[in-house]
């Protein structure tokens, strides 16, 4: 656990120090969100926070590479350099995108390119495990699917990245929830690929920390299409390197109150709940006014919420309130007791519900006018 925390606050630290120098970097060089239709903020915000971000990737990947315990392991190394290098392809197309605003045509090629740099270092689907069976991939159905994967993700967290904060922090829970559930499982059953996806989402984790300094409401600067996309692509890629690597049959649910067997491929989609809810709801609604699917509206979650009544930071609450609901009650399942996460999950619906459906005399006044 030591060395996961030390990768966690280097990447924290490491993010929250390379922001300030980005966000000089972004003002003087007039890279900026400008204020559109669809937009929340009131003023011209500096991007760059991808690139702050990346850095804090690389420098959690570097430390963990001269750990004793991390370092080690082949497949660790090779997978968070695939990793770290796919980051690379598509930090870079964010941040072009964010000075000159790419056609989606060549954004989606960006990230699709990225996905193929992630395959190329060995982070794919290679099975999908079944409690009672292992449908074994061959070559170009794995790649495949995992480059689509890939692409969906990172265009679901690009979505979620509409208020200020929102995304940093839902990726952050996210990426703790499922940092707990590997951590388990790598310390409790030595699964060399839960190590893997440990030391991701620890780094993730710490990344969207020292972020969100910088960009909680009023934000100070963006994280921009370089930041978002990156975090898609590090959640995907934790889950590809986990799921679509581990034979669930190997567990040993005795002994510890170990995990179900089905736990690992249901997670990598809980912890992404919103972002991929928001992604195909607008899909849909889109599709179905007759437009194409990216071209962006104000109609996603945390419109609706503000539409209800609720304040900029109150939606961000509420949406940090129902992830951690969704993340961190699927894996209770496998943590405590079934009555007991039951009991738990049954609390947080209550709540989140609670507070979403009630934004409070304020809030609503405010919105009617």
């Amino acid at each position: 656990m030591r060395e996961y925390l030390l990768v966690m606050l280097t990447a924290a630290a490491t993010t929250y120090l390379l922001s300030g120098l980005c966000r000089a970097i972004a003002i003087r060089f007039g890279i900026e969100a400008q204020i559109r239709v669809r937009d929340m903020h009131t003023r011209p915000t500096p991007y760059l926070g991808g690139v702050a971000m990346f850095g804090g990737v690389a420098m959690a990947f570097l430390l963990g590479s001269m750990m004793p315990f991390l370092g080690r392991h082949q497949v660790v190394s090779r997978d968070s350099l695939g990793i770290l290098a796919a980051g690379a392809v598509i930090c870079l197309v964010g941040v072009i995108d964010d000075i000159i605003d790419l056609p989606a045509i060549a954004k989606a090629a960006g990230q699709v390119l990225a996905a193929g740099v992630a395959v190329l270092f060995g982070v794919r689907m290679y099975w999908i495990s079944l409690p009672n069976q292992i449908i074994a991939l061959d070559q170009a159905t794995s790649i495949i699917i995992t480059v689509v994967f890939i692409f969906v993700c990172v265009n679901a967290i690009n979505v979620m990245d509409g208020l200020d904060g929102l995304a940093a922090g839902v990726v952050a829970i996210g990426a703790s929830a499922m940092f707990t559930y590997t951590y388990v499982l790598a310390r409790e059953q030595n699964l060399v690929v839960a190590t893997t996806a440990s030391l991701v989402t620890a780094t993730t984790t710490g990344v969207c920390l020292g972020f969100l300094p910088h960009n909680f409401h009023r934000a100070r600067m963006f994280m921009g299409d370089a930041g978002s996309m990156l975090l898609g692509l590090l959640l995907s890629c934790s889950s590809l390197s986990f799921t679509g690597q581990m034979d669930s049959q190997s567990l040993n649910p005795e002994g510890t109150g170990m995990l179900p067997y089905w736990l690992p491929l249901v997670l990598p989609f809980a912890i992404m709940a919103l972002p991929l809810i928001d992604l195909v709801a607008a899909y849909i609604r889109r599709t179905i006014n007759g437009k194409w699917w990216f071209v962006a509206d104000k109609q996603h979650l945390h419109h609706r919420l503000i539409q209800r009544g609720h304040s900029v930071v109150n939606a961000v609450w509420i949406l940090y309130l129902w992830s951690a609901v969704i993340a961190y009650g699927v894996i209770a399942f496998g943590l405590v007791r079934l009555p007991v996460a039951l009991l738990l999950i049954a609390a947080g619906i209550a709540a989140a519900t609670l507070v979403t459906v009630n934004p409070g005399q304020r809030h609503r006044t405010q919105a009617d006018a």
